[in-house]
């Protein structure tokens, strides 16, 4: 778990800068409000430990990378470069601790919540998500969250609880986290692909068609696509997620 650095104008912390094969670790004596390098890690005043690359093509929408438990904030990058070449990458790392292993909400037990706590977290990286628009200035109305299993599970409650924050969502491994429906005409004109393996321990099978119920009460175009696979990302999953994301930029 991180703290936020305080105010705008104050110093930041240490921030890793990584090109390539060369990693270092620098103290820099810039503020919040005249540093911008090309990728960093910071805390600033978000409350997230997170990655932000700048976008390279002005077509290209902005990800939201969400990873899984256990995971961090560099997990997704190389699959949202994949998925998207030039659009700006936003990578927060999870800020629950299960056992130090970080998540985006609390377990109670395998499969257990409390709701209360997930809607409280999920409205934290709703805020989040909105500091970090301010800061970086990436096209908010576009913003297509990709999530794995944890990940993907609070981008459907943000679908849910503040549906005007996403465009569309790539769900991985998802599962009901929250039965609540969204509301009537919230979800109109945005997209979920949910992608979920048909021996997979951990996610019931009924759980990806009452996801997407959930998200079609609202308006939501969603596409289910269950893939010959246990819970650990596959090239068929790759394949199916570009095809998707591809279709949806035509």
């Amino acid at each position: 778990m991180t703290a936020p650095c305080g105010s705008p104008g104050a110093p930041f912390p240490t921030v890793v800068l990584l090109s390539g094969e060369f990693r270092a670790t620098f103290k820099l004596g810039l503020t919040a409000s005249n540093f911008s390098p090309h990728r960093q890690t910071a805390h600033m005043s978000l409350a997230y430990q997170h990655i932000f690359e700048p976008g390279t093509d002005p077509s290209a929408p902005p990800l939201l990378l969400l990873h899984g438990t256990g995971g961090t904030e560099h997990d997704l990058l190389r699959l949202g470069r994949a998925l998207s070449p030039g659009s700006a990458l936003l990578s927060p790392r999870g800020n629950v601790s299960e056992n130090g292993a970080a998540r985006f909400f609390a377990r109670i037990a395998e499969g257990v919540f409390d709701p209360a706590e997930i809607i409280q977290r999920t409205h934290a990286l709703a805020d989040f998500i909105l500091a970090a628009e301010k800061r970086y200035a990436f096209d908010l109305p576009r913003l297509t969250s990709v999530g794995f299993s944890n990940g993907a599970n609070i981008s459907v409650t943000l679908m849910l609880l503040r549906p005007e924050l996403l465009a569309q969502a790539i769900l991985l491994r998802g599962m009901v986290v929250l039965d609540q429906t969204a509301a009537p005409g919230s979800l109109t004109g945005k997209r979920a692909l949910l992608l979920n393996g048909s021996v997979d321990p951990l996610v019931p099978l009924d759980h990806p068609p009452r996801m997407a119920h959930l998200l079609r009460a609202g308006g939501a175009d969603v596409t289910v696509h269950l893939i010959p696979a246990s819970h650990q990302f596959t090239p068929q999953d790759l394949a199916a997620a570009k095809d998707w994301f591809a279709a949806g930029s035509r």
